[in-house]
C-alpha cells in the first residue's frame, strides 16, 4: 500500500485551470460589487432598500474577500482546504441572501429583491463552478 503524500491530500494541482478562474471570476465580481456599494452606498441605500452603513459594510466585506480570493487563486498550488472554505462559505452566502429576502430583515425594495436574489443566483454559479474545479483537480 502506497501512502498519500500530504501535499495531495491538502493541495489542489488545477491541471483544467476551471476551479482557478472561478475563482478569478469571483474575486473580479465580488470586488466590484463591494466597491460599488463602498462607492455609493448613500444614492443605492435609495434605490435597493438597506441602510447605507449596510451597503459599505457590505461592500467593505466583500473588498475584502475579494482579495482573499485573489491571493487563493495566485498560488501555484491551491489550498484544497482554502477552496473548500470558498465553496461553503458561497454556499452560506446564497442560502443567508435568499433567507434575508424570505424573512425581511432589510426593508428591500422590489429592485432591492431583484439584486439580492440575482448576486444569489451568482455566487450559486461561482460555488458550483468551484465544486467542479475541486472535483475535476488532481
Amino acid at each position: 500500500m502506497t501512502a498519500l503524500p500530504l501535499s495531495r491530500l491538502t493541495a489542489v494541482r488545477d491541471q483544467g485551470r476551471l476551479l482557478r478562474l472561478a475563482l478569478r471570476l469571483d474575486a473580479a465580481a465580488s470586488g466590484a460589487l463591494g466597491l460599488l456599494a463602498v462607492g455609493a452606498a448613500a444614492p443605492l441605500s435609495g434605490l435597493l432598500g438597506p441602510s447605507a452603513g449596510v451597503l459599505r459594510g457590505t461592500g467593505a466585506f466583500l473588498v475584502v474577500y475579494a482579495l482573499a480570493l485573489v491571493l487563493v487563486a495566485a498560488r501555484p498550488v491551491i489550498s484544497r482546504p482554502a477552496a473548500w472554505a470558498v465553496v461553503v462559505g458561497n454556499s452560506a452566502w446564497v442560502l443567508g441572501s435568499v433567507g434575508a429576502v424570505v424573512a425581511g430583515r432589510e426593508e428591500l425594495t422590489t429592485l432591492g429583491v431583484a439584486v439580492v436574489l440575482a448576486q444569489a443566483a451568482a455566487v450559486a454559479v461561482f460555488a458550483d463552478l468551484q465544486w467542479l474545479g475541486l472535483r475535476r483537480a488532481r
